[in-house]
């Protein structure tokens, strides 16, 4: 029996937002629907909710790739979905230079955390990190996404099925 002996790329896909905020539920509602997918060896998701803080712990159990799924206010049309790097210098951040997720703890803020918590316990932070987000039409009170927020969750999903295939090969 052979085993080999690489290790495979671990990615978590993170479903951030608050079902209680309209389309601010599109993360949570796209990782629902990943979580029924068949994906790749090394591949875990993970609705966190409003729970950024917990996002920054769990990121320290060593994940080479991070794909976070937010509602994401760039100014596009309701629906648009958006494939950011936050390697890049304010891409974490929408024209107007506020952050781009509509709940307090930002992707900016939940990295900027993990960078401290990296910092203090030696733990390595995902090497790529990748926010899918989707442009909302309405983060008012009221659970159930908006028409074209809504329609956007599939093509997420088929997004973020081809992100992750692409990311276990690395």
């Amino acid at each position: 029996m052979s085993t080999d002996a690489t290790p495979r790329p671990r990615t978590l896909v993170a479903g951030a937002g608050n079902i209680f905020l309209g389309d601010d539920g599109f993360g949570v509602e796209t990782a629902r629907m990943l979580a029924d997918r068949e994906l790749p060896a090394g591949v875990e998701v993970a609705d966190i909710g409003i729970r950024g803080v917990h996002l920054a712990y769990r990121l320290l159990d060593g994940y080479d790739t991070l794909v976070l799924l937010d509602a994401t206010a760039r100014g596009g049309e309701p629906g648009t979905l958006y494939v950011i790097d936050a390697a890049e210098p304010d891409s974490l951040r929408a024209p107007g230079n506020t952050p781009i997720d509509g709940h307090r703890m930002t992707p900016d803020a939940v990295l900027a955390l993990l960078d401290t918590l990296c910092a203090h316990t030696g733990a390595t932070p995902p090497r790529r990190t990748l926010v899918v987000g989707c442009e909302p039409a309405a983060v008012e009170e009221g659970i159930g996404l908006s028409p074209p927020v809504a329609a956007a969750v599939t093509e997420a999903v088929r997004l973020v099925t081809e992100l992750v295939r692409d990311q276990a090969v690395v």
